[in-house]
């Protein structure tokens, strides 16, 4: 289990963190503490915490525990990270095709960072969709 980063126990927490944030991104990583991809992905959540504290605030949800969300999301992937900023989904287009949500682990903290900023300053700015600057659609190629 990742003790670093606040965990929600609960719907009313996760309704709570969304709602009561009003000038940061919300950041939900769904899944499971056990799993090996949430544990990349919440060691690379747990390195950029700091840095992106004045723009982003990063909790960890587990699915088995607070299965409210996993019919609303599609959460049926291993790990599944979302953003949220004022009470509303930022979909974020990274190439995938899945423009809901990143379901997969993230290795590199400054790439992580990048997408999160991408995702603020979209947000801030009134859009819904926000368009990466990298392109993950080919992540398996090189």
């Amino acid at each position: 289990m990742f003790y670093f980063l606040p965990h929600l126990s609960n719907g009313w927490q996760v309704d709570q963190a969304i709602l009561t944030e009003e000038e940061r991104v919300v950041i939900l990583r769904f899944g499971h503490d056990w799993d090996p991809t949430c544990m990349k992905m919440d060691e690379t959540l747990y390195g950029v915490a700091e840095k992106v504290t004045n723009f982003a605030v990063i909790y960890l949800v587990d699915i088995t525990e607070v299965p409210d969300y996993n019919k609303m999301y599609e959460l049926y992937d291993p790990c599944t990270v979302m953003f949220f900023y004022r009470n509303k989904q930022i979909m974020i287009d990274l190439g995938t095709g899945n423009n809901n949500k990143i379901n997969w682990s993230i290795d590199d903290e400054q790439e992580l960072i990048i997408i999160i900023n991408a995702v603020y300053c979209g947000a801030r700015k009134g859009r819904g969709l926000v368009v990466s600057d990298k392109d993950y659609s080919t992540k398996y190629e090189y």
